[in-house]
């Protein structure tokens, strides 16, 4: 190499290239963990309550889930909504104490237990499901915590404690006190599979086929002598034929109008049969008996049979004829057969009417010598309907039979269908506040607003509230019998059995006589305690008085209650009752429904599958964690496989107060969300790699640190975006609405951020000189709005946000902060208006490039000479003055601007030099003699 010849210098190493330790790859099953352990070694939830206490209280009142099963992916999605509401009220500068609870008695966790073995004493039973409840509170604790779920775990709240458990019971007296409980023999849904009283909201409709029949009932009143010396019969229709032994009447609607005729059959056979006008051709059609016209008939209304009296088909008594408003003209005959011991409506109208309440069948649902028909005593019910028919076939009662599918409803526990069976039951006098309960829930906000209608529909129809159980696993129905049997129901007995149940748990009713119970309570000699327990929506129904009334960071009523579509009649319904019977008021102020997580066909995930999954787990050494349709679908998977951030960045994106289709598949799509916000987290990280110390202080916002007046254009624009985009995400929390929270990110990320502040910027922060101004004002915009967007995504993005603040350079949590504010500075959108015109000019630029380099004219943008015509009227910001500010933004080296009628664009190849530092083609390269092949700019940043 000659001595005139300078050395050839390598450039690479001085443009500023993004740099930051920020992985790419999150792993996020493997770091979330980690940083789950800091947060708990740190006390993070402790410290967050601390640091906010003083503040405005704000209550969210976890509904408690089911202490048995995994945690599938319908509890996940609603424990991270619970969580995003409580970590961003938090965040708006509330004090926000979650205390998670579970509900931990019933029947899915007896029944399990007693199924795995056979003839336990009550204490066994008792003993054996705890120790089955505390497992799954267990599993499904660590399942939330790992979700990123914040709250008190060491210290949740649980309907097995002594503490709640005696709660119950004060709540119990309560409504004793206020005359609301008695005892009655009335029809209840009966599983006989798990030999109890079940609650609606244990009940779930599967279709059946039943044996539909049409009965004759011949009209025997001397009073009605027409109809009788006639020989006319009622016609009676049913599916439940079994129930026929208990037949004490039949039910004609007072105002339909009935027909008393002679119908033939194409057999030959005739018959006088008395049917509603309404059913005539439905009866010929099912049973081919078609009224003869040509014979006399005579036309009544039902009132003219009241008080009338029908035979029995096949037992030697009456079948009284009584007036009832639920027969209906849609289905049936118009003449109803009544089993006062088998039906809500039947018990009823029997009572107003002076009928028994009969109900041959025991625990097992097998017929009792009751039933009148000694050689059907001790067979199932369900399995004598053929029998009955038979029966009545051989009587001549029998006029049609086919078979009828139907919904019927089942034991959701036992998988078999309940039987409405009269019991001894204690329920609560829902007409003595039902209309206090309609008031209060007008005063609740119910999102969607459809929930109202719902629970005021249910509320409005449901019947009294039966609230014991034949089961072991529960709370004791406080309630003794004296000697005589009568009961001995009073407030002050069940409150002195809390007070020890209190001290000592539930389990000391059944480990104690009742010689001692009478001592302890002070009853008379001979007394014996009640063997039920209380139903368990009385014990989740109680949370507002045994969690909200006694934890001090807590208040009554709470500002949200979210679940399911099925609390309507479960959990929400139960608190309404429970709170408006004994103080009053609802529960809550706000009620969020959310919908089911159902399958890609739209059947809801199961919790008896996830129940299933958990129970399998650890019998082989396997995890048989999929549910019946084949498909994981618990929690675990999806964040051992995915990580949790995943998980809630899917639960945050949904329409979830909607049912939400689901499948591996389409959860798999929220990756792509979640990569574009990480990614563009790590660009916007490496271009503060060089930031100065005294920029990246910890000030809330990085931008005091740059007057306004020194950010370009472009800087400008996008913290005007940012400051709507504050506004927007804040409304959208505020409002509940996460998925607009994360649309907005999403697009702003994908587009303003990317496409456009990121690209336009990159020359000047890879290629200016260090300090340049326009380059340190580019970095405080970009702090703000990796700190903002960091704030904003914590609630959704609970471990990623954690870690991206972490390389932001704080050393505290996120989880510490409040939510950014709208800028003010930034809210005229003046550069906005600007950005708008500029953005047309460059699409008109780009179709003319795409052109040139469709035609092989330019390779890119760098190397075209662009005559860019403006139009005379508008385009009249500054910046169309400023051309290095338009080269910039359109990412040009050689732009011509002239004005003209129209705007348009024409493409030139560039014939400058160029520069081998920012690639540019620009007419100063060359000019600077120690850089000959650098621009003016490049070379002042080299030095």
């Amino acid at each position: 190499m000659s001595a005139e010849t300078p050395a050839k210098k390598n450039y690479k190493d001085t443009v500023r290239l993004p740099k930051t330790d920020f992985p790419m790859k999150a792993d996020l099953v493997t770091r979330e963990p980690q940083r789950l352990a800091k947060w708990e070694a740190g006390g993070l939830y402790q410290r967050i309550m601390k640091q906010s206490a003083g503040r405005p209280k704000f209550v969210l009142h976890d509904g408690p889930p089911f202490a048995n099963g995994d945690v599938h992916m319908g509890t996940a999605l609603n424990k991270v909504l619970k969580d995003i509401i409580v970590k961003s009220k938090t965040m708006a500068g509330h004090h926000a104490p979650f205390i998670p609870g579970w509900d931990c008695h019933g029947l899915p966790i007896e029944f399990k237990v007693v199924k795995e073995a056979k003839d336990l004493a009550p204490a066994e039973i008792r003993t054996r499901s705890e120790a089955y409840a505390r497992k799954f509170i267990d599993i499904q604790r660590q399942s939330f915590k790992r979700l990123g779920i914040f709250g008190d775990w060491e210290n949740p709240y649980l309907t097995l404690t002594p503490g709640y458990e005696a709660d119950i019971m004060r709540t119990f007296a309560k409504f004793v006190e206020k005359g609301l409980v008695y005892r009655a023999k009335r029809p209840v849904q009966w599983s006989y599979g798990a030999q109890t009283a079940l609650a609606e909201a244990e009940v779930e409709y599967k279709e059946k086929t039943s044996p539909a029949i049409y009965v004759k009932f011949a009209v025997l009143t001397p009073g009605f002598s027409r109809l009788q010396e006639d020989g006319y019969s009622l016609v009676i229709w049913t599916t439940t034929p079994w129930t026929l032994p208990a037949n004490l009447g039949i039910a004609l609607h007072p105002d339909f109008e009935y027909t008393a005729g002679t119908f033939a059959h194409e057999d030959g056979r005739q018959e006088k049969l008395i049917l509603a006008n309404s059913r005539l051709e439905a009866f010929s059609a099912s049973t081919g008996f078609k009224l003869d016209e040509s014979r006399p008939t005579t036309k009544f209304k039902g009132s003219t049979l009241k008080g009338a009296e029908a035979q029995h088909p096949f037992l030697p008594r009456g079948s009284k004829v009584i007036n009832a408003l639920f027969v209906t003209n849609d289905t049936g005959t118009g003449a109803v057969h009544m089993a006062p011991g088998h039906g809500a409506d039947d018990y009823i109208a029997g009572k107003e009417n002076g009928l028994e309440v009969l109900s041959p069948v025991d625990d097992q649902g097998n017929f009792t010598a009751e039933c009148g028909l000694p050689e059907f005593v001790g067979q199932h019910v369900f399995k004598s309907n053929e029998g009955i028919i038979a029966i009545l076939e051989g009587k001549g009662a029998l006029l049609g039979n086919e078979k009828y599918v139907h919904q019927y409803p089942h034991c959701w526990r036992s998988k078999t269908p309940i039987i409405f069976r009269a019991v001894e039951q204690f329920f609560i006098r829902i007409n003595d506040f039902r209309q206090d309960a309609l008031k209060a829930i007008d005063t609740v906000n119910w999102l969607p607003a459809w929930g109202r209608n719902r629970i005021h529909g249910t509320v409005e129809s449901r019947p009294d509230w039966c609230i014991s159980r034949q089961r072991t696993w529960g709370v004791p129905l406080p309630v003794f019998y004296a000697a005589d049997g009568s009961i001995l129901m009073e407030g002050e007995i069940s409150r002195k059995v809390a007070d020890a149940v209190e001290l000592h748990g539930t389990n000391l009713w059944f480990e104690k006589d009742d010689a001692f119970w009478c001592d302890l309570i002070g009853l008379p000699e001979g007394s014996k305690r009640c063997k039920d327990t209380l139903d368990v929506w009385i014990d989740s129904g109680s949370s507002s008085v045994a969690v909200l009334e006694r934890h001090p960071e807590l208040y009554c009523p709470a500002d949200v209650y979210i679940e399911g579509t099925d609390q309507h009649r479960g959990w929400f319904q139960s608190s309404l009752m429970v709170s408006v019977a004994v103080r009053g008021t609802a529960p809550y102020k706000t009620v969020i429904t959310n919908g089911f997580v159902v399958d890609t066909s739209g059947k809801k995930i199961s919790k008896s599958d996830q129940e299933q999954q958990g129970d399998d787990k650890g019998k082989d050494g396997k995890d048989k964690e999929k549910a019946k349709s084949g498909k994981p679908m618990t929690a675990e998977h999806y964040f051992n496989k995915y990580g949790s951030d995943m998980v809630r960045l899917w639960a945050a994106s949904v329409d979830y107060q909607n049912d939400v289709p689901f499948s591996e598949e389409l959860f798999q799509q929220t990756g792509e969300s979640y990569r574009r916000i990480r990614n563009t987290f790590r660009v916007l990280l490496g271009n503060l790699n060089d930031e100065k110390v005294e920029q990246a202080s910890s000030l809330p916002e990085a931008t005091k640190m740059v007057a306004p007046h020194s950010y370009t254009l472009i800087d400008r624009w996008i913290l005007e975006r940012l400051h709507s985009i504050v506004s927007d995400c804040l409304a959208g929390f505020a409002a509940y609405d996460f998925r607009k929270v994360v649309s907005t990110i999403t697009q702003f990320v994908s587009g303003d951020l990317s496409a456009l502040y990121i690209d336009i910027t990159k020359d000047r922060m890879y290629c200016d000189a260090e300090n340049s101004p326009r380059r340190r004002a580019t970095q405080a915009a970009i702090r703000e709005i990796t700190e903002t967007l960091t704030k904003l995504l914590a609630p959704i993005l609970a471990y990623t946000a954690d870690e991206t603040w972490e390389f932001l350079g704080h050393a505290d949590s996120v989880h510490l902060q409040d939510f950014p504010q709208p800028n003010e500075t930034f809210a005229n959108a003046e550069a906005g208006a600007a950005v708008e015109d500029l953005l047309k000019a460059r699409a008109v630029i780009q179709q003319a490039i795409e052109a040139a380099r469709q035609a092989k004219k330019i390779g890119s943008n760098l190397e075209a000479t662009v005559k860019l015509t403006l139009p005379e009227a508008g385009f009249a910001h500054a910046i169309f003055s400023d051309l290095p500010a338009l080269q910039e933004f359109f990412i040009l080296s050689d732009l011509h601007l002239t004005r003209g009628p129209d705007l348009a664009a024409t493409v030139e190849v560039c014939t400058n030099p160029k520069c081998e530092r920012c690639w540019k083609l620009l007419p100063d390269v060359g000019t600077i003699a120690e850089h000959p092949t650098l621009c003016g700019r490049c070379a002042e940043a080299v030095g």
